[in-house]
């Protein structure tokens, strides 16, 4: 392997931005990886958020972005890609994860759909994006269990694994 290539394994609430020396892994359940990839300059980003927003204080005082969420995991890799040169729309998306961690659990109706985080997570990774007009080129989201994500930004190609909640090491 070439030696100046840099690994990075990303953890909830982390996110990555890179060029073609770059691959981005990470392993998710309920959370989310949204993938950037800009082809031509072949410089790409990851998330691996938690939560799609964060709650909202009823005091209002600036805070720092978190990649722990959706909108601001997708304001920081946004924010890392300027630094390359490269605008939203003129990278293509990929979406993973939103699984199913607990497939078995009864959920009450009046529990507040908390169990839904994961299909919460992706479908707000959709709107965010519909909403900067980035294309959706491919998406591995919900279902049962956990997926292993590995972005090789020189290619651009990204690969998604998914395995159930008991066959998971973590790295």
């Amino acid at each position: 392997m070439d030696e100046a290539r840099i690994d990075r394994f990303l953890k909830p609430g982390e996110h990555a931005v890179g060029d073609a020396r770059h691959r981005l892994r990470t392993l998710l359940g309920s959370c989310v990886s949204i993938t950037l990839w800009q082809p031509e300059r072949r410089v790409g980003a990851m998330s691996h958020f938690l939560l799609p927003r964060r709650a909202r204080a009823t005091v209002a005082k600036p805070q720092a972005l978190d990649a722990r969420y959706g909108d601001e995991a997708l304001a920081l890799m946004l924010q890392g890609l300027a630094r390359y040169g490269v605008a939203a729309r003129q990278c293509v998306a990929r979406l993973f994860g939103g699984g199913d961690m607990f497939p078995q659990q009864a959920r009450p109706p009046h529990a507040g759909r908390a169990g839904d985080v994961g299909r919460r997570n992706g479908e707000a990774a959709r709107a965010l994006l519909l909403e900067l007009g980035v294309a959706i080129t491919s998406e591995s989201l919900f279902g049962i269990g956990h997926r292993r994500i590995e972005f090789d930004i020189a290619s651009g190609e990204v690969r998604s694994c998914q395995v159930s909640p008991g066959e998971v090491a973590i790295p």
